[in-house]
């Protein structure tokens, strides 16, 4: 059987590697998270001539000095899982700067063979590269490729299968060599070696030797204990020292000197470069995209087309997912007798399930835009445009994609405005944003600010929601500056960014990178999400009623189906409660297919009672023609149903003051009685927490109101309007607080998701509910400050 051979992937930054490694796989690829960290791990399989390749696209990194997380992930592979062969992808237009990395990899003693990718772009530039004569130099393989065409891909793939079975690279056979006075310093350090640590075997001594001369401190630790080891850092402090005496600078820039020394005598000997001063492509479009004045302009518009491609071009979608699970949840209310095992199934999980699941076309097509962005190079120039405004708030110029995904404009998603912080990739700054994504007004939030500026603003609709989007932004980057003031202190990381060139991006790059990234987030969300919805739905839910209010609240349903079957019209047409069951199921069918009749309910009473062959009212026991008026039967039926809703409403509200959540309502009553809110307000922001569109719902459980639709709440919003103690600085300090406190669980499992801890879940949760209890706080009291009238 062929032998399993893993090759990895390892390139700088926009060198065209992650194309390469998705025309290699193709579909056959799937993304995880490198252990312990958030950075994506991208891995394929192939099969070529008769070898099962497996295939790691490492992190882009410039180096190997493992400064930043990414060059610790790639050489900790490197180190510790030895690939086969390490693929070299090398940007054929920037050669210079992309050599580096590979002088770095050929000192590690392992097989590399450098894809020389993008040629085609090189020659446009007047590049020209002797493929043979730099393989010649380098004494590695070299072979030109094209991953966005797919092309040398088999010579690739043929070439790393020969060199896997080939020896490592002898010490004596390597290319790069140093000053005599660095090559004299470093076989010192060799002659000292005795024992390698465990994690380091099977690589040359001179490798060790010469990370120990540019005092690389994962390695001085990993050598630390060994035999000898003090005359071992004895040797590396002598001769750093002679080093710097004889250069007069530290051996870490001797060395990096020395390497670009090497790749300039490489680079003149293989590279062409045709003189040609007009600017390329990409400098010509960067003076509109990046001018002053046009620049801010087109940034803006680029971002609000992202904004409406996202939420608006995802609707369709988002809308036929839910309606999916509206469905599966009506087919398993048919199927399970109602009782608590109906309500868990269908209220905890199909619901919370499928409300996190609805987010996935959102999700999907948000990735799309920035997938798009990231490879036409114009995510670089979104960066770098806004980090100096953004900077001065302790956030990157990045970190403006994910503000505006998560709602900069209102209506759009913490969860996936978190996971657009991927592209970041400063730790800080990445962390900083995502703990004031949650601020913004995400789409959740708006059915609450609809229920109550239409209730107590309602000459002033558009202003109000101008000015919360303005609270908003205000609210995020002053939470930013004191974040990064206080818990996230320290030097700011500094600001270096690479300008890729413009690029067309491929059809199979935008859908794969789309697919695993959304494909990340069912996995993610389909773990934690489940278990915490059932949690949520039994804390609405339990304790139920105790069985005598029970049998009272049943008693009254009875004496009114009772009064309503002894009107003489309607005894004539519903002769019993099974037929209006019936009706009512295929009442609700109707309406659901054709949605709300504009001219009321009485079209669809009328049409339900002319479809169905033995309705209520067309017919008798005998087949003989009722001549009862519909009209009649259609008042007292409608007022029957309301009277059942009414009541039904009041037994959920009677019963959710009893249960978990309630009883938890009733106990925030007492803390936030100082900005005046009761224990109904208190327990629909519990709802809350499973999501910010709960909170309507919840209210209008709370006030009577039997299942309050989150999108049409006009009859909840006449209610609070006749409510006693409910006014406009309420209904405005109710509004800030939703705005800020605590994110919704699915946004908690995204920020325990990407920053790996459940220290900052925390910290987002109790940060944001002081800062909305002071905000709201802060409305009240301007309220009587003003001369409000507050009960």
């Amino acid at each position: 059987m062929a032998k399993r051979l893993n090759i990895a992937l390892a390139g700088n930054p926009n060198s065209g590697k992650t194309t390469l490694f998705n025309a290699i796989t193709g579909a056959r690829q799937h993304t995880g998270n490198w252990p312990g960290v958030t950075v994506e791990k991208k891995e394929g399989v192939v099969q070529f001539n008769g070898h099962q390749m497996n295939l790691v696209d490492l992190p882009g990194t410039y180096s190997l000095t493992a400064y930043s997380l990414e060059e610790r992930l790639v050489r900790q592979f490197i180190v510790e899982d030895r690939p086969d062969v390490v693929v070299n992808v090398v940007d054929a237009a920037n050669i210079d700067r992309n050599l580096y990395l590979t002088t770095q990899l050929l000192e590690m003693g392992i097989r590399v063979i450098i894809a020389l990718n993008m040629t085609d772009v090189a020659e446009k530039q007047g590049v020209m590269i002797n493929a043979r004569k730099l393989s010649r130099l380098l004494g590695v393989p070299v072979m030109p490729t094209n991953g966005k065409k797919g092309a040398g891909i088999d010579d690739l793939l043929g070439g790393a299968l020969e060199l896997a079975q080939t020896d490592p690279p002898s010490d004596e056979n390597r290319p790069i060599r140093y000053a005599k006075d660095v090559e004299r310093e470093c076989a010192a350090i060799e002659s000292e070696i005795h024992l390698l640590p465990e994690a380091y075997q099977g690589l040359p001594k001179r490798w060790i030797a010469v990370k120990l001369l540019e005092n690389d401190e994962e390695i001085t630790k990993g050598v630390q204990g060994q035999p000898r080891s003090e005359s071992l850092l004895g040797q590396v402090r002598e001769s750093r020292h002679r080093l710097r005496d004889r250069f007069g600078d530290k051996p870490e820039f001797i060395l990096t000197n020395a390497r670009y020394s090497f790749i300039s005598k490489i680079i003149e000997q293989s590279v062409r470069r045709t003189m040609d001063d007009r600017a390329t492509v990409s400098e010509s479009i960067d003076k509109v995209l990046t001018h002053r004045l046009f620049g801010p302009v087109i940034l803006m518009t680029a971002l609000y087309l992202v904004y409406l491609f996202t939420f608006q071009g995802s609707e369709p979608l988002v809308n036929a997912v839910e309606r999916g699970f509206s469905r599966i949840g009506d087919l398993a209310a048919a199927v399970i007798p109602p009782g608590p095992l109906q309500s868990l199934v269908v209220s905890g999980v199909i619901d919370g399930v499928g409300g996190v699941l609805g987010f996935t076309p959102l999700i999907a097509f948000m990735f799309l835009a920035i997938t798009f962005l990231e490879d036409t190079g114009y995510m670089a120039r979104i960066a770098f445009m806004l980090d100096r405004i953004l900077h001065a708030f302790g956030l990157h110029g990045a970190s403006m994609l994910a503000l505006m995904v998560s709602g900069g404009i209102a209506g759009g998603c913490a969860v996936p405005g978190i996971m657009a912080t991927r592209t970041m990739r400063e730790p800080k700054e990445r962390l900083l944003t995502i703990l004031v994504a949650p601020l913004m007004n995400c789409g959740a939030k708006l059915p609450i600010y609809a229920l109550l500026i239409g209730a107590f603003f309602p000459g002033n609709k558009a202003l109000m929601m101008l000015a919360l989007t303005v609270i908003s932004w205000a609210m995020a980057l002053l939470a930013a500056k004191v974040i990064r003031w206080t818990i996230l202190s320290g030097p700011d990381a500094p600001f270096i960014l690479e300008l890729p060139p413009y690029r067309v991006p491929t059809v199979r790059g935008l859908i794969t990178n789309t697919w695993d990234r959304t494909w990340m987030y069912m996995k993610k969300a389909g773990t934690v999400i489940l278990t915490i919805s059932i949690i949520l739905w039994a804390m609405m839910n339990f304790p139920s009623l105790p069985e005598d209010e029970e049998r009272q609240f049943v008693a009254r349903e009875d004496r009114i189906t009772s009064a309503f079957l002894s009107d003489p019209s309607v005894a004539r047409v519903f002769k019993s409660q099974g037929d209006i069951i019936r009706f009512n199921a295929a009442f609700r069918q109707l309406e659901d297919a054709n949605g709300q009749n504009p001219e009321g309910r009485k079209p669809i009473f009328d049409a339900v009672a002319t479809a169905i062959d033995d309705a209520p009212g067309m017919a008798d026991g005998e087949g003989n023609r009722v001549e009862a008026s519909l009209d009649k039967v259609a008042e007292a039926y409608f007022a029957y149903t309301d009277q059942i809703m009414a009541l039904n409403g009041e037994r959920r509200s009677v019963q959710l003051k009893n249960t978990v959540g309630g009883q938890l309502g009733l106990a925030l009553e007492t803390v936030f009685r100082p900005i005046g809110f009761d224990w109904k307000t208190c327990v629909a922001l519990v709802g809350g927490f499973a999501a910010k569109e709960v909170v309507v719902s919840t209210l209008g459980t709370a006030y009577s109101l039997a299942d309050v639709d989150p999108e049409a709440a006009d009859s909840l919003s006449e209610r609070l309007q006749k409510e006693p103690g409910w006014n406009p600085v309420l209904a405005f300090s109710l509004i800030m607080f939703v705005m800020l406190y605590s994110p919704c669980f699915c946004t908690l499992v995204m920020i325990k998701k990407e920053t790996g801890r459940w220290q900052w879940v925390v910290f987002a949760m109790v940060y944001t509910t002081a800062l909305a209890y002071a905000a709201a706080l802060a409305v009240r009291g301007i309220g009587v400050l003003l001369g409000a009238e507050i009960s």
